[in-house]
């Protein structure tokens, strides 16, 4: 069966994570903690950070499929498996096309890599595709427990809901500050929104949503930023992150930005899980 991840996670990037901030994490009620940031294949990393808690799972956001060999991260599984049974979920993907040399036909590569860690022994249901475009959605559907599509709005949750069908596992991210001040927060959400405008994928699914190509430039238009990486107070980010869930998301992985994600988290605890 497909992990139980609940439906309000934690994203950061892995080399952000201490085993101090995941054990605060688990205990505040966060039903999954997603390590970013192209985990390495070996997941000494993310088993360090299981290691430091009782019962939340782990999910890699994701290992990238062109870094990381098949058989060593299938083998790494295993051995994650054996150790911490149940705790874990890998989660994979083809990355940026600018960021790798050899990328190409990245749905041969999909294929390939999520046979390769079938041969491997990595079931399907504890696998999660990263998945934007309806090919790569299909085969996430077909392929795996899920997708998790990132940088992307509820607008899109939507419209991958009615592609995968209502089983898979639908898992988006979401950015948020904490701040009334927007410029204030579009000043630490604008940096981390523009570094994906100039990749193709990301650039085709937000155009592909309803975005104009004036909304891509600049680092963004104030209106893309601010749905990207919505800001406000607590009680306002809350309604932000739950219209996910109520386009179709099962699960929403929020990554606090600034420079004090936790206290982001510590705020928002009280007000997504009050009534679970």
């Amino acid at each position: 069966m497909a992990r139980d991840l609940g439906t309000i996670g934690v994203w950061q990037v892995i080399a952000a994570l201490t085993p101090e901030m995941v054990e605060e994490i688990e205990a505040l009620g966060y039903g999954a903690i997603w390590a970013g940031g192209s985990p390495k294949g070996d997941l000494e990393d993310v088993e360090r950070l299981i290691e430091a808690t009782e019962k939340i799972p782990l999910v890699t956001g994701i290992v990238n499929m062109w870094r990381e060999a098949a058989e060593e991260v299938a083998r790494s599984y295993r051995r994650m498996e054996s150790r911490h049974p149940g705790r874990f979920m890998l989660g994979v993907g083809v990355g940026h096309r600018e960021a790798t040399a050899e990328y190409e036909r990245p749905l041969d590569k999909m294929d390939d890599y999520l046979g390769r860690l079938a041969a491997g022994g990595v079931p399907a249901e504890h696998l999660v595709l990263a998945a934007l475009g309806p090919k790569a959605l299909l085969m996430a559907a077909e392929r795996t427990a899920g997708a998790h599509p990132y940088l992307s709005t509820p607008r899109h949750t939507r419209y991958a809901r009615e592609v995968l069908g209502p089983e898979p596992l639908l898992a988006p991210e979401q950015k948020v500050v904490l701040g009334t001040d927007a410029e204030a927060a579009r000043s630490v959400g604008r940096p981390v929104v523009a570094r994906y405008l100039g990749r193709v994928n990301y650039r085709k699914n937000l155009l592909r949503e309803g975005w104009s190509t004036d909304d891509l430039v600049d680092g963004g238009s104030d209106a893309l930023v601010d749905a990207l990486a919505l800001h406000g107070t607590a009680a306002e980010l809350v309604p932000g992150i739950r219209a996910h869930l109520e386009a179709g998301a099962d699960h929403v992985s929020v990554q606090a930005l600034g420079e004090d994600p936790m206290a982001t988290y510590r705020e928002l605890a009280p007000l997504l899980f009050r009534s679970s």
